[in-house]
């Protein structure tokens, strides 16, 4: 969750159908609880960027052109099956361009110290030659887990210790807003923690809504989708999802149980 509150935005690209869930009468995604949870609840987490350059799966053949959201054609098929083919789920794999390939291609260049900017230019058609893997912080977790990353605002889950997804987040925001008894600071705590619930659909809480929400502290803070998944980190706290993400994540999770390890100096904190 996160309200509006600097720059220009990207648009609410899902439409959120009817807020029909359930009220969750909890301060969802507060720093103040996250502080408390952390220490009981998680150790010091490294910030370490971890990121190497290997093999690709198999060879691939860039194709000419620069491709944005809005092109279409089978330059852009190509480039959702090689994304698809690396774990960075682009949606449908059907030759147009939209808002989920540019969630994927905003991950793929986190991770390989792109600019993001959603566009395949030729640093990214380069990138997605000879890509970049995702290293785990601390490949002794568990071999099913998920990461988050906050110095590249990226999620990573782990399948029997292999990458299954990544995907693009929003993290804490570092702003100050009014939690109802004082003024709290929008930070996702480093940590090692567990999947504690999930809850379908809409989930109305004090902050706002959050889609699918699988929560890691008690039913406080979640990974949860979002209508709106910025470049940048801007929720109160909680992790978010693009929506077509977070429609099947939980789905890739055990909960409770699953090992959720957050780590990484927030991008605000630069």
């Amino acid at each position: 969750m996160g309200a509006v509150r600097r720059g220009s935005r990207r648009l609410a690209r899902m439409g959120a159908t009817a807020l029909a869930a359930a009220t969750v009468a909890v301060g969802a995604c507060t720093a103040g609880t996250a502080f408390a949870a952390s220490a009981a609840n998680a150790g010091t987490a490294k910030a370490t960027l971890a990121a190497k350059t290997v093999s690709a799966p198999a060879a691939w053949t860039a194709p000419s052109g620069t491709l944005s959201e809005g092109s279409s054609g089978a330059a852009v098929k190509s480039v959702q099956r090689r994304l698809a083919a690396l774990k960075y789920d682009p949606g449908a794999i059907d030759g147009n361009f939209g808002a989920n390939t540019e969630d994927a291609v905003w991950a793929f260049q986190e991770i390989n110290r792109i600019k993001v900017t959603g566009v395949i230019d030729a640093a990214t058609k380069r990138a997605l030659a000879h890509p970049r893997t995702y290293k785990s912080n601390d490949p002794r977790q568990d071999s099913t887990r998920i990461e988050v990353n906050q110095a590249l605002e990226v999620l990573v889950l782990y399948k029997k210790g292999k990458i299954a997804l990544i995907s693009h987040v929003s993290t804490g925001g570092g702003y100050w807003y009014n939690c109802g008894g004082g003024e709290c600071q929008a930070i996702t705590p480093n940590g090692n923690y567990r999947t504690d619930d999930y809850m379908s659909g809409w989930v109305t809480v004090p902050l706002g809504a959050m889609y699918n929400p699988v929560f890691f502290i008690s039913t406080v803070y979640a990974i949860h989708g979002d209508t709106y998944v910025p470049v940048f980190p801007d929720s109160h706290g909680c992790v978010r999802l693009p929506m077509f993400i977070a429609q099947f994540f939980h789905t890739l999770v055990t909960t409770p149980g699953t090992e959720v390890f957050i780590y990484g100096k927030a991008q605000w904190m630069k």
